[in-house]
Order: structure tokens, then sequence, then C-alpha cells
């Protein structure tokens, strides 16, 4: 496997909403010149494996195979298994289907015999028949930690999953991710960039650790490329997921505005929607450049809309 290659566009990912633009985007552009820097933040293991829930997202919705209705997993799957460990008396409340079990098994498997995180990652991505490079964020265990009111504390699975994402944040810790190394070509694909995007995903537990992780931040301030993020807030509210109660819990403005502040120091432009496009003027009063478009992935012809724009926008800022 090689992850030294550079490519033209480099996307940080992480869940249902980065799914969906890179699906676009993979549309819009060679899907070879794209490379998406992953989440692994949310990695846990269940039922004895090694779910990565933002890597699977993103190779099944690329490969055409997500179950379009969830968001996740993939279509058609069964639940024989997991119906079965629960009639056993096991928690399961993270279904996993029989065939998204059988690639996390896979996963497990061959890091068990050695193979990295990337290195399993390449070889899923195109045993699915995908042609974008997909890069771990890291092989470090980096779990995001959610912090609720009361003190309780949990993984972000947890939290968002088992616990139907409680609207009392108080925190959320990343310092795993912070004491963890980039994964391998994660930083020369960085420095070899010549367009980078934020996916619309969660900025705190998506894209947050990804910047959290040593060197990514210099590598995105050291880069020569344009950095555009697009705005996972629509109208004052997540599209998809607790955004609202993350963003709230840090301290942070539920806007796309507020969103702006958050990468102000790493992008160049920023991506709204258009029924945000009063706080078009806000977000230019930060330095960035910024341009209002339809930003509601209702399909795959949107999407690609979606990324032309930001990829234009990358262009006039070169």
């Amino acid at each position: 496997m090689s992850t030294a290659a550079p490519t033209p566009i480099v996307a940080l990912a992480g869940g249902v909403g980065a799914a969906r633009f890179l699906r676009g985007l993979v549309r819009a552009v060679d899907p070879r010149d794209v490379t998406a820097i992953i989440n692994t933040g949310d990695d846990r293991r269940f039922y004895g494996v090694h779910v990565s829930p933002d890597i699977d997202i993103v190779t099944y919705t690329l490969a055409g195979r997500v179950d379009r209705q969830r968001g996740f997993g993939l279509a058609d799957d069964t639940f024989a298994l997991i119906d079965a460990l629960a009639a056993l008396g096991h928690e399961t409340w993270f279904r996993l289907g029989d065939a998204d079990f059988a690639t996390c098994q896979h996963r497990s498997l061959r890091l068990a015999e050695g193979a990295g995180l990337a290195e399993v990652t390449d070889e899923i991505r195109r045993r699915f028949g995908v042609a974008t490079r997909l890069l771990p964020m890291s092989e470090d265990p980096c779990a995001t930690l959610v912090e609720l009111s009361g003190g309780d504390r949990m993984h972000f699975e947890e939290y968002l999953v088992r616990d139907g994402a409680p609207s009392d944040v108080e925190g959320v810790d990343l310092s795993a991710a912070r004491n963890a190394r980039p994964g391998p070509g994660v930083l020369d694909a960085l420095r070899a960039a010549r367009s980078i995007l934020f996916c619309p995903s969660n900025p705190v537990v998506s894209i947050g650790p990804i910047l959290a992780l040593p060197g990514v931040r210099e590598a995105l301030r050291e880069s020569t490329a344009p950095v555009i993020a697009i705005s996972p807030i629509v109208a004052g509210a997540p599209v998809k997921g607790p955004a609202d109660s993350l963003l709230r819990g840090i301290g942070a403005e539920v806007s796309a505005r507020g969103v702006a502040r958050l990468y102000r120091e790493l992008i160049d432009g920023f991506v709204l929607d258009t029924r945000d496009r009063e706080e078009a003027s806000d977000v230019a009063a930060l330095g960035l450049r910024c341009i209002a478009v339809d930003t509601l992935m209702r399909d795959g012809d949107v999407a690609e809309r979606l990324a032309r724009d930001a990829l234009e926008l990358a262009d006039s800022l070169r």
C-alpha cells in the first residue's frame, strides 16, 4: 500500500455529512484525485471486533452500498448475529449488521496479524471498489469522550447511540487525539494538497479530533493550498446529529457563523447555506471569503453542486 502519493484535493471527514459530501465531490472530480482523512475518535471494540464507524460510513457510501435510510451500515444487511447475541443476554445497543460485522471482523483479524489501520482501510476500500484514497487520521487509540452535567463521562458512541445524545453536554475531551500520532500519509497529504476541504461534519467530534492531532494544525497553516470549510449548521440547527448540544458544550455559538469562528485560524474560505445568507457579512468580518449556496444534500446532484461551489471558492483564493 502506498500512503505517500500526493493528491490535489484533501478532505477532512467524519460521519454521514462528510460521506454525502464526498459522494458529490467524487462526481465533480476524478475520485483518484481525492484523499479523505477520516476521524477515528469514534473507533471502539464491540463484540470483540474493532469498529471504525466513520471510516465504514465513508467506504460504504462511496461504494454505493450504504443503507441510505440510516446513513450508515450496509444496505439490505441482516441482523441474525446481533439478535442471537441479544437472545443470549448481551447488551446490543450498538447494532452491527451481519455483513457489516464481517468488515469489522476482517479489520480485527488483520490488526491482530500486525497490519496497521491504514493498510487495512486501504484493503477494505479496494475490496469495495472505492477509488478515493482513505486515510485514518491516526492508528493510535484516540477515543473522543463526552462530559455531561453531574460528572458523567463517556465514549462518544455511548453518548450518541446508547444514550440518544443527551443535551446536557459540558465538555468534550480530545486529549487522546492530542497525544496520538497522525496516521501514515496524513501530514504528507496535507502538505501536498492543492485544495483542502473541511467536510460539513460535526466540527466538535468529527473534525475536532483530526485538528487535535499533533502537527495537523501546523501542516494546515504551512500549506499553500486554500482551505475551505462547509458549514454543517443550517438555520441555527445541525442537519443531522447532536452538533448543537456539543457546540454549546464547548461554549460555541450554534450557527454557521459560530462554526466559522471555530475554524477561522485555519481556513481561508467558508461555505454556508442560503438560509444563513445574513451571516455572510459576519463571516467575512473574520477575514474569510464566504459564499452562500444550497448545502442540504438531498441527493447526489446537490452534493455535486456543493462540491463544485467549494472548489470554485478554493480556486478563487489561489
